[in-house]
């Protein structure tokens, strides 16, 4: 639910308000480095010095709630409903603070508890424009249309110059009926701000659906054309023009183009709209129809495919692939596409009619005549009933992607949500990721950049680390701890899940001289476990991940308690099962070999959350989500902190299509740093 304000202009002013902290200099600190960044939209980096401040000084409630407004810009408005109440139990007296849990309850659906934040705001500060408005847009929502009227009628006389107020009155006047005084207060927002993209929107939307706006005399209306598709087309051009990266708009202008018969601008809107949302299932299913129009059709079963692969039950996706596919002679794939969608729809006189025209084809006579006269029964009961059809199969739609998918997330079943998951896995996009390692890969809304959905990969032991302002070090594991403080190895062992990759020759040179040099020492003297640990470990580096098993195998026979062998063996198994270096045949033993290498680590040392963390993305690679639960949720009580155990455990209950636990854990994984959560909390909303 991204149609709300997220937070008013009043929240910008709070943020730069000086606070006066009843905490220690450090805390202060703290909070003032953590509201700088949060001026300047760096979200997740103020995420993590609100939760240091929250960490010393967890009774104020100055952290919570910047930490909430940090996670409302985010879209992870759970989490910014929580911290929201944190901070009102710690102040009830800071208005703002039920002001944002009232914006994130109203991104939720959560319309009656969004209504009673603002008007507890309301009593601390009166006729507050952003308060009155977002009560009003949350109380038509509810469908207490006079209450909403009244509301908004009181923004307008205390603030006649509110663009915005008139175009969501006009919203609330067609939905009561008032066409004419929807269309004047449409125009009078643009006389005041020619920039208002959701006013040429909703200009366009009443166009679109044949209201005469010059017939009926609306105010501003002499300068339109007669031409009511050129009317809208010129009216969405307009809102692009103001929002270029919005997806939907160009599906919405190629049905226009359309309907102009501007078939080349058409297909190059869909296009687009293609290319910033490639799951935008309504762009993909409307190019499909307009490919199969101009014959193209192998690239139209492309796009139906496309479709059903985002929404396997899409029935006209699959009637219209069907189509294509008798077209092109192909039966047996028609056969099968129309029996899936007489299973969704048994009633469809239209599509039993069609597996009538295949059987036959098919020379199936016998099943086709009983088809037959099935279809022609029921279209007779259809037409006696004056039933409409349940089908059209070639005519473009406009509108949002959503509509292709039926209900909305709050409604969708586990199946769904699963499907769903999957689909957003599969789809990648054509857009570059931008690969270095500045401050502008966490700044600003991290949740719109294009991610690949999988799981956040496992920790290895490394020498080498790349810290970001979200993680200044590598993880700590008193088993490397231990390892490092007996000085043994040529370098000091670092442990994560992002190793800095060899780019330098000398680095690589480096580690080629001292597996030269481990080489001569063990040939020299007597073998011990750290001597075959620390070749392997340069073998890890150099990505010879064959040769580190086979060194980490002697210092694990020498060593049979060393445990953090045989997690580094495991680590380097996986790694070479990933590079491809297994047979197909042989993939699944040797993962097991690698949940194994995992559980001994951890029978030897109980409390190695990172061998739990690993184990789990073990057991997802297997399938077995059940069990990849258990040891997230082992690792994460062991580590309590660690985002990316939060963030794996989201990814496991969205795929077994549990939305609540999923969202939940992607908000507890963002707060703690991990950075692609708030992208896949929106993909799901």
């Amino acid at each position: 639910m991204n149609r709300f304000l997220k937070i008013t202009a009043v929240l910008t002013a709070v943020m730069l308000t000086p606070w006066r902290l009843c905490a220690q200099v450090n805390a202060e600190q703290v909070m003032r480095v953590g509201q700088n960044a949060l001026y300047f939209e760096d979200y997740m980096l103020s995420i993590q010095y609100f939760n240091q401040a929250i960490t010393a000084k967890p009774y104020l409630a100055q952290p919570w709630f910047f930490r909430a407004i940090a996670k409302l810009n985010l879209e992870d408005y759970l989490g910014a409903e929580e911290d929201a109440t944190r901070a009102i139990e710690r102040n009830p007296f800071i208005a703002d603070a039920y002001e944002v849990r009232g914006v994130a309850r109203q991104n939720q659906g959560k319309l009656r508890s969004a209504v009673s934040d603002y008007d507890l705001a309301l009593e601390q500060r009166p006729m507050t424009r952003g308060l009155m408005f977002n009560k009003a847009l949350a109380l038509q929502e509810l469908q207490d249309y006079d209450s909403a009227a009244v509301t908004f009628d009181r923004i307008l006389e205390q603030y006649p110059g509110f663009d915005n107020g008139y175009v969501a009155r006009a919203r609330l006047r067609l939905v009561t009926g008032d066409t004419i005084a929807a269309m004047n207060d449409v125009n009078h927002a643009l006389s005041i701000n020619r920039n208002l993209p959701n006013a040429y929107l909703l200009r366009t939307d009443v166009t679109m659906k044949g209201y005469d706006i010059k017939k009926h005399g609306v105010e501003g209306s002499d300068t339109l054309s007669d031409n009511r598709w050129e009317r809208a087309e010129r009216d969405i051009s307009q809102a692009i023009r103001l929002l270029p990266r919005e997806a939907g708009l160009y599906v919405n202008r190629a049905y226009l183009r359309y309907q102009l018969d501007d078939l080349f601008g058409a297909s190059a809107d869909f296009d687009y709209a293609i290319q910033l949302d490639p799951t935008n299932s309504a762009a993909i299913f409307n190019r499909g129809l307009l490919r199969m129009e101009a014959a193209d059709n192998d690239h139209a079963i492309q796009d139906f495919t496309r479709v059903l692969e985002l929404n396997p039950d899409d029935y006209r996706s699959l009637y219209n692939r069907c189509i294509l596919y008798i077209q092109g002679n192909n039966f047996n794939k028609a056969l099968d596409d129309i029996n899936r969608v007489i299973a969704l729809y048994p009633d469809m006189a239209e599509a039993v009619y069609m597996r009538y025209s295949i059987l036959y084809q098919m020379g199936r006579k016998a099943q086709a005549e009983k088809d037959y006269s099935r279809a022609m029964a029921m279209a007779r009961e259809q037409k006696a009933k004056g039933k409409p059809t349940v089908l059209e199969p070639t005519r473009l739609s406009n509108g949002k992607a959503d509509e292709m998918a039926g209900a909305g997330n709050a409604d969708l079943t586990p199946e769904q949500v699963t499907k769903r998951f999957t689909a957003l896995r599969t789809v990648e996009s054509g857009v570059d990721i931008d690969q270095e390692y500045t401050n502008k890969n966490i700044r600003g809304r991290v949740q719109d950049r294009d991610q690949r959905i999988d799981i956040e990969p496992m920790f290895t032991l490394t020498y080498y680390t790349t810290p970001t302002d979200l993680k200044q070090s590598a993880y700590y594991m008193k088993e490397v701890d231990d390892v490092n403080l007996t000085h043994v190895l040529r370098m000091s062992v670092q442990v994560s899940n992002t190793p800095m990759p060899l780019t330098d020759q000398d680095e690589i040179n480096r580690h080629f001289r001292s597996i030269e040099y481990y080489n001569s020492y063990l040939s020299t003297h007597t073998p011990r476990a750290i001597d075959y640990f620390g070749r392997a470990m340069d073998f890890m580096v150099l990505r010879d991940y064959a040769a580190a098993i086979e060194d980490l195998d002697r210092a694990i026979t020498l060593s049979p308690d060393f445990a953090l062998g045989y997690f580094a063996r495991g680590v380097a198994r996986s790694n070479l099962l990933n590079a491809g270096n297994v047979v197909k045949e042989r993939a699944v033993p040797e993962q097991r070999a690698v949940i194994a290498d995992f559980d001994k680590a951890l029978q030897l040392s109980p409390r190695m959350a990172l061998a739990q963390y690993n184990k789990g993305n073990a057991l997802v690679a297997l399938g077995d989500y059940t069990s990849a639960l258990s040891a997230y949720n082992k690792a994460i009580e062991l580590q309590p902190e660690l985002g990316e155990a939060y963030y794996n455990r989201g990814y496991v209950y969205f795929q077994l299509g549990n939305r609540e636990a999923g969202v939940e854990n992607l908000s507890k994984a963002g707060e703690l740093g991990v950075i692609p959560s708030y992208s896949l909390l929106k993909k799901m909303h």
